[in-house]
């Protein structure tokens, strides 16, 4: 019987032997970690964290990161994952905002000090009581040393792990807030396991299987497409503590990578590096492009730098708990790059129009998931929830898209990013799909703008292909005149040499819009 909480699946996957994690020189066992993640759900215990209780953690891409994750979803308490780049207003907001009663965090990541910043701020956290550093902290945080070297009481352990249902929440998965304050999705065990097994059930992954683990574990991309989908098929995690081009190309040759996931941008920086050729690549069957749509250029470069791997499209968010729609298996080239691809592992997708009546096959509406990827709601945000959580179990994405008659979906864009143009819908996916195809473009981000005349106008952010000259304005509005129609042709551009990122490496279009306002 497959295991129905993500202890479970781990101490299944250890009763099957084989390798977990390569982490630089050292090969961890899942055996072996199996045995560090009882050790850290035992230290948890003993620190007085209790089934329910949240746990802030944050931290690089390492085994102990990992620990803590799987110690905590041992016991039943809830993981609040937190990237190394949040300051001081999202890391206030977010463990406020969750109630976390414990810190769990790197004592440094990079050139940050987050011991010291911690030691400063925790007036301004008074729920959290209690801090554990991967590293030297402050005097009174303890190090996750000595977090799995406290004694372990073995029946109150047995009686926690007896105690975590499937419906549990596991995760608090904070939104990148690209539309404003992030909200936290409740991943429960049940559906983060879902999603990983449907995933891994699609691309056919088993024992030997290794992922690449360069996404940021508190991203869906990271911590159930790369970590949790390996372990349900039983194969392993290179892991990096965080993305780099030329890391991520030595890590996928020497460790004989089958399944590169990434955002888009990771892929063209891999391509662009100037070792890309010199790199043993044979291995990779598999190319995985996810967080935006793949645009045709790159998708063609993809096929070109490793002509042995196949190519999927990835669509899924926080709220389904990781990947719920791929490129089918047997998608041609143009398929897998016009379209998102189609519901996967017994999921269910439909498009809606703004009446909520169900939409017929190729018309554009909001794309609505059900199946049980789903997640539980925002955490404590009851309004947020009944507006995008459906009685009948949908969940209203937010993103525009039509349906195929085969199933394959194609998307349109971000609802809130839709703007009017005399009286005309306008989608800036669309614009940037065809800009993207331009030869002297790296990157492209649209939106709308305010304009006196027609209300508002297309704007495009455009940063140059660094083997071409830079395009002119008149250049690229030829460009999509002769492809789009006439409303659909931007305004404006703005020739850049680099846009806002999230911490996962999407183009941040809402900080980007906001500067060009502010900036007139």
């Amino acid at each position: 019987m497959r295991a129905t909480t993500v202890g479970g699946a781990l101490r299944d996957a250890a009763a099957g032997g084989g390798t977990f994690l390569y982490d630089g020189d050292e090969t961890i066992t899942y055996r072996g970690f199996d045995d560090l993640a009882d050790r850290a759900a035992a230290g948890l215990l003993a620190r007085g964290v209790r089934r329910g209780d949240r746990i802030g953690l944050l931290g690089l891409n390492t085994p102990q990161w990992l620990a803590v994750f799987f110690g905590a979803a041992r016991i039943g308490a809830v993981v609040v994952p937190l990237n190394v780049r949040y300051r001081e207003a999202e890391l206030a907001h977010m463990l406020g905002q969750s109630g976390a009663r414990t810190v769990v965090s790197a004592a440094t990541a990079g050139d940050f000090d987050f011991a010291a910043f911690f030691d400063g701020f925790r007036p301004e956290l008074p729920g959290v009581r209690d801090y554990v550093f991967f590293g030297t902290g402050f005097p009174g945080g303890d190090s996750f040393d000595d977090l799995v070297a406290a004694p372990s009481d073995p029946e109150a352990l047995a009686a926690a792990r007896a105690a975590v249902t499937p419906d549990d929440p596991l995760l608090i998965l904070y939104t990148s807030g690209t539309t404003g304050r992030p909200k936290g999705a409740v991943i429960t065990h049940g559906s983060l396991l879902a999603s990983a097994s449907a995933q891994a059930a699609h691309f056919g992954m088993d024992e030997r299987e290794v992922l690449l683990g360069h996404l940021p574990f508190n991203h869906v991309g990271g911590i159930t497409c790369t970590v949790m989908a390996a372990l349900v098929a039983g194969g392993a995690v290179a892991l990096l503590p965080a993305f780099g081009p030329d890391a991520a190309l030595r890590a996928a040759e020497r460790h004989r990578v089958t399944l590169l996931s990434g955002v888009p941008t990771m892929f063209v920086l891999m391509l662009g590096h100037a070792d890309f050729a010199d790199r043993d690549l044979s291995s990779v069957r598999m190319c995985v492009v996810g967080g935006s749509n793949l645009e045709p250029a790159l998708g063609e470069a993809i096929r070109r730098g490793i002509p042995g791997a196949s190519l999927s499209g990835l669509y899924g968010l926080s709220e389904t708990s990781g990947a719920c729609v791929l490129s089918a298996a047997g998608d041609d080239a143009e398929t897998v790059v016009r379209t998102l691809g189609v519901p996967i592992g017994g999921f269910e997708a439909r498009t809606v129009g703004a009446d909520g009546a169900v939409l017929p096959a190729g018309e554009t509406g909001e794309l609505q998931i059900r199946g049980g990827c789903v997640a539980a709601g925002y955490w404590d945000m009851p309004a947020e929830t009944a507006e995008a959580f459906l009685p009948d179990g949908w969940l209203a994405t937010g993103d525009m898209a039509l349906q195929e008659p085969d199933g394959h979906l194609v998307l349109r864009g971000r609802k809130k990013e839709m703007y009017i143009q005399g009286g005309f819908n306008v989608y800036p996916v669309e614009i940037e799909n065809v800009l993207a195809a331009h030869p002297k473009v790296a990157m492209v981000a649209g939106f709308g703008v305010p304009d006196g005349v027609l209300g508002e106008v297309g704007c495009c952010y455009v940063v140059p292909h660094p083997d071409a000259g830079p395009p002119t304005a008149d250049e690229l509005a030829a460009y999509c005149r002769d492809r789009l129609a006439d409303y659909k042709v931007p305004r404006r551009f703005v020739v850049t040499a680099e846009v806002p990122l999230t911490p996962v490496g999407k183009i941040h279009k809402a900080l980007l819009r906001e500067r060009h306002l502010a900036a007139g």
